[in-house]
């Protein structure tokens, strides 16, 4: 069996300087190393190969695409951490979901919860459950799918996946909540499109885009 593994992508670096940097996280790429060498392999390692002291500040799922930022010191981690914490951090998403949502807008406000029995699956659960609020407006409507701008206010594993499956819609491609057609994607249909913080040495707004790829 041979030994070679095909070239990475280049990371596409949106933003740095001495504090932060900035990239756009591909689809299909852990944001930290899994359990196990054939999880080895995720966003954290590779931008450590160009950025020797990228520190992790928050994640996104395996399979969603888009907007990160990792601090280059440990003042820009813990400064960062806690503008997420606080929930100072503004986060944009675009997804294609299944179905035609209606209204043009609305906010689920479900609590969420680990589903122990099946993990990582998450379950809406209003007796234990932890606060999980989402925005969102629709953008289009085509051929029986929506695309539609999810902001959520919190920050609860699969958040957005879990919220729109609650409302019907589960996201196209969704490996762990569609079903049938709407599971038959060549991705998942979830982009982290924007991400706005405040700068950990001056505090200055800051707002970094990437380009929707679906």
């Amino acid at each position: 069996m041979s030994d070679y593994y095909p070239p990475q992508d280049p990371l596409e670096v949106l933003h740095e300087d001495h504090q932060v940097v900035i990239v756009d996280k591909p689809e299909g790429l852990l944001s930290v190393p899994g359990r196990g060498a054939h999880l080895a392999d995720c966003l954290l390692t590779r931008l450590q190969e160009a950025f020797p002291t990228a520190l992790l500040v928050h994640r996104l799922d395996r399979d969603t695409s888009g907007v990160m930022v990792f601090g280059l010191t440990p003042h820009a981690q813990r400064h960062l951490s806690m503008q997420f914490e606080t929930r100072k951090v503004k986060k944009t998403y675009v997804a294609r979901v299944a179905g035609h949502v209606q209204p043009n807008t609305g906010t689920v406000d479900l609590p969420l919860i680990v589903d122990w029995e099946n993990r990582p699956r998450q379950m809406v659960c209003h007796e234990t459950g932890k606060e999980a609020i989402t925005d969102w407006r629709v953008l289009k409507h085509r051929d029986g799918e929506t695309r539609i701008r999810l902001k959520p206010h919190t920050g609860r594993s699969h958040q957005l996946r879990v919220h729109m499956l609650a409302l019907g819609h589960p996201i196209l491609g969704d490996p762990l909540y569609a079903e049938g057609r709407a599971k038959n994607h060549p991705r998942m249909m979830l982009h982290a499109e924007e991400l706005r913080i405040n700068h950990p040495e001056d505090g200055r707004g800051m707002s970094f885009r990437a380009k929707v790829p679906f």
